[in-house]
């Protein structure tokens, strides 16, 4: 064994409750929780990360199931992507679960967990983008005990995990609605995402929701297309759109969530005119609107 391995198996704390794993963080404030490990091991092996001592959650059950509570269902942190793709919880949340099979292989899907999809905040992380266009909220336990924050919010940083605090619940409204999650990986099989769209409807709110993952560094909402497309849809009907619209919707989705420029931008031509965008970037902006057209598509069939 390693140097590291020994010293942090000299210092991992298996707590049995969340109370415990609340308590051995406030003890050790320096120390990381850890589920599944497929990414923080990851990280570790590699030399990027270098943890003072581990909090195990493998044996907190209460953190491992879901339950129903207010027309939401609370789903414990530490659901494994595998438990999460299974039917019974594909017919609760149906985009978590496909997001949840195409989270990598067998052996991946096995040990992570949603908490760990969420802690870690990986731009392809696939449960990301359906909890973004679900407008979930996650539970943090803390030593002040617990909160509530939008999932957005957490992401993006404006209310970040405190010292001392776990992800704990993640809260999802039960839309009782179709919704699709779609996802293009660069080789066959179980990879990661290039882009990835979530599409929700909220038939009580007459409302399309949107967010596409791995293009930015946290799921983007292209707000202003969702107001658009949802006024498009015949709500009172058979949810019916017009093809072009549902097109359009592609098109509108990519533009707002893929610059038109690399970030650094491109020095313009001698006549005054703006760089072509590269071409990997047209591609990209091509798959997110394909991806985004067939969500919708699909999720109004």
């Amino acid at each position: 064994m390693s140097t590291v391995g020994q010293q942090l198996q000299q210092a991992v704390v298996l707590p049995a409750s969340l109370d415990e794993a609340v308590s051995a963080l406030s003890a050790r404030p320096e120390a990381v929780p850890v589920a599944g490990g497929t990414d923080l091991m990851v990280a570790v092996n590699a030399g990027l990360l270098r943890p003072a001592a581990l909090v195990g959650l493998g044996r907190i059950n209460e953190l491992r199931g879901w339950q129903y509570q207010d027309g939401h269902a609370l789903l414990g942190a530490g659901l494994t992507h595998a438990r999460m793709g299974r039917p019974d919880f594909a017919a609760l949340i149906p985009a978590l679960a496909v997001a949840a099979r195409t989270a990598g292989p067998t052996q991946i899907r096995n040990a992570g967990t949603l908490g760990g999809n969420i802690v870690s905040a990986a731009p392809t992380g696939d449960a990301l983008p359906v909890l973004a266009a679900l407008e979930a909220t996650v539970l943090l336990a803390g030593p002040d005990g617990t909160r509530e924050v939008s999932i957005s919010h957490l992401l993006t940083g404006m209310d970040p995990l405190r010292p001392g605090e776990l992800v704990a619940f993640v809260r999802v409204p039960l839309l009782h609605a179709p919704q699709t999650f779609l996802k293009a990986t660069g080789r066959s099989g179980p990879a990661r995402a290039v882009a990835s769209v979530a599409v929700v409807l909220d038939p009580a709110r007459r409302a399309v929701r949107c967010a596409v993952g791995a293009v930015a560094p946290m799921p983007l909402r292209p707000l202003e297309v969702e107001g658009w497309v949802s006024g498009c849809i015949d709500w009172d009907g058979r949810r019916f759109i017009d093809p072009q619209a549902c097109a359009a919707f592609g098109e509108y989705v990519a533009a707002a969530c893929v610059p038109a420029h690399e970030p650094s931008g491109d020095p313009p031509t001698q006549d005054g005119a703006a760089a072509a965008p590269p071409a990997s970037l047209l591609q990209l902006r091509r798959t997110v609107a394909v991806l985004a057209r067939r969500a919708l598509g699909r999720a109004l069939a």
